[in-house]
């Protein structure tokens, strides 16, 4: 009895044991993590060079210099010009493997900034005819310095590198100005996704209302398409005393934009996916006395569905020309798709939540609903399975409620955990190669 006693003691102590070794090992930081932590203050401050020096879509010519600088030191192979500001950077690495793509984008916007921080931007430039004040509001330049960080560690690793990294830096995610060519569909264009051929491609996104250090992410559709409607309204001019001899596309184009709300909270099936339908600008007239000839609305559609899409647009047709046309006035109206639906592969999101968990914590990384913003990340994953997250940059035990919006004068990112962005860039590397196999 003592003897079977003593041996059930020993084979518990025995498995005590493997469980405690296992434990520390899946606790013990990797290369990667300590390396990440190493280069995190250079990030920063990576990070805080770019947010004083913005530069706007199309534009970034020495925020591509200065990043191209850095990719050469490396030893990477740097293609610049790609889109027109725009960097491709090669890392071969030593073991058999598949091509992986990781994006961070580069421009900034036309906002002057109000944050009181040492590295605040004041920086005016050129944008459509006006002279503007230039800020990183919506967080791109982390994006960037994170992406520098992961290629620094990655090119230190290049002997235990899995298959190919390319690393895009893309201008004009917010959209070239005008009707200049531009973004990541003209880095699609001119080949980024070729030569060699990507097999999957990732990006996250840094959002001022999420917790520092935290990921969110959606499998399957993600982030709505962006699509530009313009109506042209022809009504006739007249005095404004005297609105009878006239036809006032000003009323008309009102009741115009009160009805395209209807397209929303009565026909379109919100169950099934979001739909949203705003108009961002309404020009007519230049006197206060004279009805006008014409009037133009202009604005932006957002869904999350190819099928709710095309109805909407159908429907905003419709709807503009019957009530100008009930009205005496004629409405013509034109679309301009500006981004795809981002789409999050879901055989990539399974094989890579884990890595997500691994590497902020399973408690950090949430599962979350559609996104009606928008990103133009969605044309890489036209051509390769893709994975598009969420990176927290609201400061810890903050109101989420009170974070100050992207686009905004007031927008704010903490950026002191960078590192477990960069984290996440090279664990993609190896953890895709290791879910799909090594191939060359």
């Amino acid at each position: 009895m003592q003897l079977k006693q003593f041996t059930r003691w020993i084979l518990l102590s025995i498995l005590l044991i493997l469980v405690t070794t296992v434990q520390a090992q899946q606790n013990k930081p990797t290369a990667i993590d300590k390396q990440a932590t190493a280069i995190l203050p250079k990030v920063i401050e990576w990070r805080r060079y770019l947010h004083q020096h913005p530069e706007l879509s199309n534009r970034e010519y020495q925020t591509a210099q200065y990043i191209a600088d850095h990719l050469k030191k490396l030893g990477l192979e740097v293609q610049t010009g790609i889109a027109k500001t725009g960097i491709v950077a090669i890392l071969r690495g030593g073991q058999p493997g598949p091509v992986v793509a990781l994006r961070a984008d580069m421009d900034a916007l036309p906002v002057k900034e109000r944050v009181d921080v040492p590295f605040k931007s004041t920086v005016r430039a050129e944008y459509m005819g006006d002279t503007v004040s230039v800020m990183h509001a919506c967080g791109h330049d982390s994006h960037v310095a994170m992406l520098m960080g992961a290629a620094e560690i990655l090119a230190s690793m290049k002997k235990e590198v899995p298959g190919t990294v390319k690393f895009f830096f893309q201008p004009a995610e917010e959209g070239p100005p005008g009707t200049e060519e531009g973004g990541a569909l003209l880095m699609v264009k001119e080949g980024c996704m070729d030569n060699p051929k990507v097999d999957a491609v990732f990006g996250m996104h840094i959002e001022s209302d999420i917790e520092v250090g935290n990921f969110e992410y959606k499998s399957g559709a993600f982030m709505a398409s962006s699509d530009w409607f313009t109506i042209n309204i022809k009504g006739k001019q007249s005095h404004g005393s005297q609105p009878w001899k006239g036809i006032d596309p000003i009323v008309v184009g009102s009741e115009i934009v009160n009805a395209l709300q209807t397209i929303v909270s009565r026909q379109s099936e919100l169950t099934k996916a979001p739909v949203v339908i705003t108009v961002g600008k309404f020009h007519s007239g230049v006197r206060p006395n004279i009805i006008p000839e014409e009037a133009v609305l202009q604005g932006t559609i957002r869904t999350l569905d190819s099928k709710m899409q095309k109805e909407t647009f159908d429907r905003i047709r419709k709807m503009a020309t019957a009530i100008a046309e009930a009205m005496g006035a004629k409405a013509e109206v034109t679309f301009e798709n500006k981004t795809l639906v981002t789409y999050n592969d879901p055989t990539l999101v399974k094989m890579m939540v884990p890595m997500l968990e691994r590497t902020a914590g399973k408690e950090n990384v949430r599962e979350r609903e559609w996104v009606t913003g928008s990103e133009d990340f969605s044309y890489y994953g036209e051509k390769a399975p893709s994975f598009f997250v969420y990176f927290g940059g609201m400061p810890k035990g903050a109101d989420k409620s009170k974070a100050p919006p992207h686009h905004t004068p007031d927008f704010y990112i903490d950026d002191s955990r960078l590192d477990v962005g960069v984290k996440a860039f090279c664990n993609w590397v190896f953890d895709y190669a290791k879910a799909v196999g090594s191939k060359k």
